[in-house]
């Protein structure tokens, strides 16, 4: 979903990979000494990362960061980590679900803001919606998963920032976007 790709495919293994085995390690299924190194396919990019974790087809956990200061391993390993134990919306993940969890991961461009909500392209960017103290957002593939056109999009965001379902037409709101290149086990 990125306009261009940072990551190969080998790269992306190698992060789904490591977001796996980093849950793996923190539910108790492996110590660190069994997890492979794969270091060699390791990207050294710095992103933000969003790491999504399914269980047959529902969401389980997701989180995720925007920062940029940190390589994008390093992200995938903490963002996996609070998938699957911090996301406060479900109980931590324990070792009898690993078999039905799929990882979808997002590496992230940094958000940037609009000026009209006519600019946001569904399919092709996140929403982050601020106001105050408030925020909230969703990934580019939300609104295709759900066949949700501009404006739902819009309205869900706000929803999750706990604002108003309008909101986003308010001045002191501040819109932004991002693209994301996504990847995952299935």
């Amino acid at each position: 979903m990125m306009s261009e790709e940072v990551l190969d495919d080998r790269q992306r293994t190698a992060l789904l990979r490591i977001a796996r085995s980093t849950i793996e390690r923190i539910v108790g299924a492996t110590s660190r000494d069994d997890q492979e190194d794969g270091s060699g396919d390791r990207p050294d990019v710095k992103a933000g990362a969003f790491v999504s974790l399914h269980k047959r087809g529902q969401l389980r956990g997701c989180i995720g960061t925007f920062d940029t200061t940190q390589p994008v391993v390093q992200q995938v390993e903490e963002m996996a980590e609070a998938a699957a134990t911090r996301d406060p919306r479900f109980r931590p993940v324990v070792e009898s679900e690993l078999g039905d969890l799929d990882i979808e991961i997002s590496v992230l461009t940094p958000p940037r803001p609009i000026e009209d909500p006519e600019e946001i392209l569904v399919g092709t960017h996140g929403l982050v919606i601020s106001q105050g103290f408030r925020r909230g957002v969703l990934l580019p593939q939300v609104a295709t998963e759900y066949g949700w056109d501009r404006e739902t999009f819009l309205r869900h965001t706000c929803r999750k920032a706990g604002l108003s379902d309008d909101a986003w037409k308010d001045p002191q709101t501040t819109i932004q976007v991002f693209t994301a290149e996504v990847f995952g086990e299935r």
